[in-house]
C-alpha cells in the first residue's frame, strides 16, 4: 500500500463531548488509580479527570475515521492500518467533570519510516470559552504503507526534552496487569479495539494473543509518577511524552523505571520507561513535565 503526504493539513469534523463524573471516575478505576482528586466529590476544589483521559476523548474521532475524516480522496482505508506509536499530551489545565470539550483535529505530519509511514494528528481540546484544555499529538505507524514522497510536517511535532540521565534508575515499581485488565480498560475508558479483547482477532492479525492497551500502560505509569513525583497532584502535570515500542500481555508484570530528572525553565522533567515481563521496553523515551 502507498500514501502521499499531500493530505497534511487536512482537518477532521469536530467532536463535542460532555465529560461526566462517571466517565472520569471510570477512567481512573480502569487503571486502579485511587487518587481522591478523581473520586472524592465532596472536595472543596472539586473533581478533576486523570490527564490521560484526553486520549479517551480523542478516541471518539480516531475510532470513527469514515465519520470524521471524509474529505475527497482521504486515505480512510490506509488509516485502518495505524498502530499507536507516539503520544505527546500538553496539559493546559485539568479536565473538569461536568464541562463540554470540543475537539478539533488536524493531520500535521506524514513522514517516511523504516516500518512504513509515520502519521501524526494534532487534537486540540477547547472548553466553552475557546480556551485550550489540552493538545494531543497522536502519532501512528502505518505499517507496510509506503510514503510516496519525502513527507512533510516534521517541524510540527514538538521537540523531545533532552535525553534521560545515564545510570541506574532512581526508582522502580513492578506492577501486575490482571487477566481482565484489557476488558476493564476497554469498557471503563471507552477505548475499544479488538486486538485487546478478542483472541481470535489478535491471532488473525499475527499477534500471540490479546495485548494490553499502550495508553493503559502509560496511564498506569502516570499513576505511579504522579503519586511519587508530583505528590498526587495532577494539576502539576504539564506534559507527557513517550513512544510505544513493545507489547504488554494481560496476566503479566510490568516495571515502571524512573531514569532520572532534569530541570529547565522552572519545570521538572521526569524521564522514564516501562519494561514488559520479558524485559523489553514497552514504553521508551518517556518524559513527564511537572510544574
Amino acid at each position: 500500500m502507498q500514501i502521499s503526504s499531500r493530505f497534511v493539513g487536512s482537518q477532521c469534523r469536530p467532536l463535542e463531548i460532555e465529560v461526566t463524573p462517571r466517565m472520569s471516575m471510570n477512567y481512573a478505576a480502569s487503571v486502579d488509580d485511587a487518587n481522591p482528586r478523581y473520586f472524592d466529590d465532596e472536595r472543596a476544589d472539586g473533581l478533576v479527570a486523570p490527564p490521560m483521559m484526553a486520549n479517551s476523548l480523542t478516541w471518539g474521532i480516531s475510532s470513527e475515521v469514515e465519520k470524521h475524516w471524509d474529505s475527497e480522496g482521504f486515505p480512510v482505508d490506509v488509516m485502518r492500518q495505524k498502530v499507536h506509536y507516539l503520544e505527546i499530551l500538553e496539559c493546559h489545565r485539568c479536565i473538569v467533570p461536568g464541562e463540554t470539550i470540543r475537539i478539533e483535529g488536524t493531520l500535521v505530519a506524514m513522514l517516511p519510516h523504516r516500518a512504513g509511514t509515520h502519521m501524526v494528528i494534532r487534537y486540540d481540546g477547547y472548553d466553552r470559552n475557546r480556551h485550550l484544555v489540552f493538545v494531543e499529538y497522536a502519532g501512528a505507524l502505518l505499517r507496510n504503507v509506503e510514503c510516496l514522497d519525502g513527507g512533510q510536517g516534521a517541524g510540527s511535532i514538538p521537540a523531545a526534552p533532552e535525553r534521560a540521565p545515564k545510570g541506574a534508575p532512581v526508582w522502580e515499581r513492578t506492577l501486575y496487569i490482571a487477566p481482565l485488565a484489557c476488558h476493564r480498560f476497554d469498557g471503563c475508558a471507552n477505548v475499544h479495539f479488538p486486538i485487546h479483547t478478542s483472541p481470535a482477532f489478535a491471532h488473525f492479525v499475527g499477534l500471540p494473543g490479546t495485548i494490553y492497551h499502550g495508553v493503559a500502560t502509560l496511564s498506569v505509569a502516570m499513576r505511579e509518577i504522579a503519586n511519587i513525583e508530583a505528590g498526587g497532584d495532577p494539576a502539576r502535570i504539564r506534559a507527557i511524552r513517550c513512544n510505544f515500542t513493545g507489547m504488554v500481555r494481560p496476566d503479566s508484570h510490568i516495571k515502571v523505571c524512573a531514569l532520572g530528572k532534569s530541570e529547565r525553565d522552572g519545570l521538572t522533567h521526569v524521564h522514564f520507561n516501562v519494561l514488559n515481563e520479558e524485559g523489553q521496553r514497552a514504553i521508551h523515551k518517556g518524559c513527564v513535565t511537572l510544574s
